[in-house]
């Protein structure tokens, strides 16, 4: 049996506290510091060093692998050190804060080598894999329309750090990037997007709410509206169940409705609507349910990390993917202020 995959943990808020949970819960892998510049709550509560300086904890400790899930601004940067070190990496999404800041991390971790993992961890969902399998399957014919929801109401106290208020971050680079990604993943890749934006609804300085029009590179047309302004049940957080103990789950609602020229699946609830021997608007359609296995998205990508960072398989999304996804949050921003559709930035 392989010893415990030494790992380390950079940034102990929100998210930083989720990934604690999992790897607790994960005998494969140790816990042995958790390096934050204004806390060390998690840390005493796990028992693991301190270290307000993640660059000391990387020299003092030398994990072998780390989470970095620090705010937005500091991921790139932070993530380089880790690489420049020889250190695996799982980088929460997103990537980076803009495509300039993305290249200079895909450039370092081709001179380096080392994994690099990025946190998209809706791929890791079995929902998502079995949507996967059903598009596969020429269950739905050719895609025609791709319709994607993210509405939800944040909580006041979420916007007490300043940075949730300010460039880097906003609701395309906090949430629709998780939405954008997804729709690439299941629907393949945009070529072109629309966009209109708004902070009308809280007046900070980034974005609350966005309605964005997608068109495929297979031809499909596709909408996504998103907004933490809002009063509604259709979220991926509110939906699939990846975290019922942080969002109330409204499990009978999809978030996601891809339309194709034979049949129709709704996600996550992975229903698939075709028509039986008669076809056409007169006629009923039949539904069927999709099965996903059991597992957590979460889990799974922790564990899909640790093979990383042995180099046993390669990362499901790399740095080149991600930055993709983000070219695509730019593109979106590009076309709110110009009025105009925008192809996304090539790599």
């Amino acid at each position: 049996m392989s010893t415990p995959l030494r790992i380390a943990l950079i940034g102990a808020g929100v998210m930083g506290r989720q990934h604690v949970q999992y790897i607790r819960q994960e005998a494969g892998i140790e816990l042995v510091a958790i390096g934050d510049p204004f806390t060390s709550a998690l840390a005493d509560e796990y028992g693991v060093p301190a270290f307000v300086d993640h660059r000391r904890m990387l020299e003092q400790v030398r994990p072998e692998a780390v989470i970095i899930a620090n705010p937005n601004d500091r991921h790139v940067p932070t993530a380089i050190d880790c690489l420049e070190a020889g250190i695996a990496t799982l980088l929460e999404k997103p990537l980076a804060c803009s495509l300039e800041e993305a290249r200079r991390l895909i450039e370092v971790q081709a001179r380096t080598g080392v994994p690099l993992l990025v946190g998209h961890h809706r791929r890791h969902n079995p929902i998502v894999a079995e949507a996967r399998r059903i598009l596969a399957s020429g269950a739905l014919g050719r895609l025609v329309t791709v319709t994607g929801l993210w509405l939800a109401r944040k909580d006041e106290r979420y916007f007490d750090a300043a940075w949730c208020r300010e460039p880097g971050a906003g609701v395309l680079l906090i949430n629709l990037v998780h939405d954008l990604d997804l729709l690439r993943f299941l629907c393949g890749e945009i070529a072109s997007v629309q966009a209109l934006a708004s902070h009308a609804a809280r007046g900070f300085a980034v974005e609350d709410s966005a309605a964005l029009l997608l068109q495929f590179e297979n031809g499909a047309l596709g909408t996504l509206s998103g907004s933490d302004a809002t009063t509604a049940p259709w979220g991926w957080d509110q939906n699939a169940g990846e975290n019922p103990a942080v969002f109330a789950q409204q499990p009978e609602q999809p978030c996601y409705l891809l339309a194709g020229t034979e049949g129709s699946l709704s996600v996550p609830q992975l229903k698939l609507w075709r028509y039986g021997e008669e076809r056409g608007w007169h006629h009923p359609l039949l539904c069927r349910q999709g099965q996903p296995s059991p597992g957590s998205a979460m889990h799974n990508q922790l564990r899909h990390f640790v093979q990383v960072a042995r180099r046993e398989c390669p990362p499901i999304i790399d740095a080149a993917d991600a930055a993709r996804t983000l070219a695509l949050v730019e593109a979106a921003r590009q076309a709110a202020r110009e009025r105009r559709p925008v192809t996304p930035q090539a790599l």
